[in-house]
């Protein structure tokens, strides 16, 4: 979860950390009068945007203001604007909190950071002297200008450690023990409130040799915010895509990308690996979308609906393992959501049932013949509909939204709704993939077809053998 820099500072400086004085203002007024508090001597204030993405400061969401009337007219010109950065895309990002902040004599700028490093297994502090740009183009371009100290998570940031990176840094006298303090402080409260990341960029060391956080980042991790209710209030839904906030309400990980092919799998791993495939083939994935396992047909029907509510969705591609989810849930949640959107489009998609590899270990699945009976739930209906067994054609459906097949029920070749699980189904050469079994399936709604088969074996991915189709 991301959170604003004035409420990164804040959770800063209850650790001690050194931060500027700053208030958060709604109105004109309030940063004119904000203005004249925090100018002091200094005689200059920053009107800061706040808005969940970096590089603002060149996309005009950083001013100096040297009057209170000026920061008056800052604001006014800054609220409400689009912003554009790097990080929020060409779109931009509606400016709708303004911080007003007092001025700081600025020496030098510096990079800190915290986070963890999946790589050795313990958090990781680094500092740079290259402060105040993206630290991924230092990274890039200046590798060994990042210092990395790993943290033992027994006793945490060490004395030495601190003050190695500070003599790293370049920094004496007063600057040494103010980096120290300013360092520890900064991971205890990384550690504290289970951030995922904390970022100080620029840390700024000041004239009279002080370290102070010009401007904070922190991220905090979904999955500890059960036990932090005060951190969880600090969210700000005006700053998520609205698609992601539906997505949290249902518990689903859901992160909205540009493309134009819906993917709803379970698990994270296979997620990211069906995204990736796409691309592979030349389309573009228009979200990760993780159902997890035990997902209920409420939960299943709400992830269709978030999926066919973008109206840049062309086609849903569904790969489900049941090994963790039941497919009949998948199925079955679908129809809801087709007679709820009333959309037409294609769609694919990909199961494979529990127990699939013994049953054709044992010969009560024939990867070439299929199992059973063809079962069908449409994305309009909750009914399931029947077709005989590959080798024949299947049966016309009059659906004006996709259709979700199993490939495969059990050998009994039940028609019960609960049985529409898979057996080694693949129905993903729809948008190019090589079929890793012999049949697939698609259908496509709103084009006068229905249930297609084709045969990956017998044709190339480039000129494939005509499909079959009802």
């Amino acid at each position: 979860m991301k959170i604003h820099e004035y409420q990164a500072k804040e959770i800063l400086r209850g650790y001690g950390v050194a931060v500027p004085r700053g208030k958060l203002v709604q109105s004109q007024d309030e940063a004119v009068a904000a203005a004249r508090e925090l100018m002091g001597e200094k005689g200059v204030v920053v009107v800061k945007a706040q808005i969940h993405a970096g590089g603002r400061g060149k996309g005009g969401g950083v001013k100096l203001a040297r009057s209170p009337e000026e920061a008056g007219e800052v604001f006014k010109k800054m609220m409400g604007m689009q912003l554009v950065t790097h990080q929020t895309g060409p779109q931009g990002q509606k400016v709708r909190k303004i911080y007003v902040e007092e001025g700081c004599d600025i020496a030098r700028e510096l990079y800190l950071g915290v986070t963890l490093d999946r790589a050795i297994g313990r958090n990781v502090v680094m500092a740079s002297s290259e402060g105040g740009v993206e630290i991924e183009e230092v990274a890039a371009t200046h590798p060994e200008k990042i210092l990395r100290a790993a943290i033992d998570p027994v006793i945490g940031l060490a004395g030495y450690q601190a003050r190695d990176l500070a003599f790293g840094l370049g920094l004496s006298g007063n600057a040494v023990n103010s980096f120290v303090r300013f360092a520890t402080g900064t991971y205890k409260a990384y550690e504290a409130s289970d951030a995922s990341i904390v970022e100080i960029n620029p840390l700024v060391v000041t004239k009279q040799g002080d370290v102070i956080a010009l401007d904070a980042k922190i991220n905090l991790d979904d999955n500890a915010l059960y036990r932090h209710k005060e951190l969880a209030a600090l969210r700000d839904p005006d700053e998520e895509d609205p698609r992601e906030a539906q997505a949290k309400e249902h518990d689903l990980s859901y992160v909205g990308l540009e493309g134009n092919i819906g993917c709803m799998v379970n698990g994270a791993g296979l997620a990211m690996s069906t995204m990736d495939m796409i691309k592979l083939a030349g389309g573009q994935p228009a979200n990760f979308l993780d159902v997890g396992g035990g997902a209920d047909e409420e939960k299943v029907t709400a992830a269709f609906k978030l999926l066919l509510a973008d109206p840049r969705v062309k086609a849903v591609l569904v790969n489900i393992f049941g090994g963790i989810m039941k497919c009949d849930v998948i199925a079955a949640g679908g129809g809801p959501a087709g007679r709820h959107q009333r959309r037409a489009g294609e769609g694919a998609a990909r199961v494979q049932r529990t127990g699939d590899h013994a049953r054709r270990r044992s010969g009560r699945c024939r990867p070439q013949g299929g199992c059973g009976r063809q079962q069908g739930v449409r994305w309009g209906s909750s009914r399931p509909s029947s077709a005989t067994s590959s080798g024949s054609r299947a049966r016309r459906t009059s659906a004006t939204a996709p259709s979700i097949s199993s490939r495969c029920s059990a050998s009994t070749g039940s028609r019960s709704p609960s049985r529409a699980t898979s057996c080694a189904t693949s129905t993903i050469w729809r948008i190019g993939w090589r079929s890793t079994t012999s049949t697939a399936t698609h259908w496509a709604a709103g084009s006068g077809r229905s249930w297609c088969e084709i045969s990956p074996a017998s044709g190339s991915l480039d000129t494939p053998s005509a499909p079959r189709c009802a």
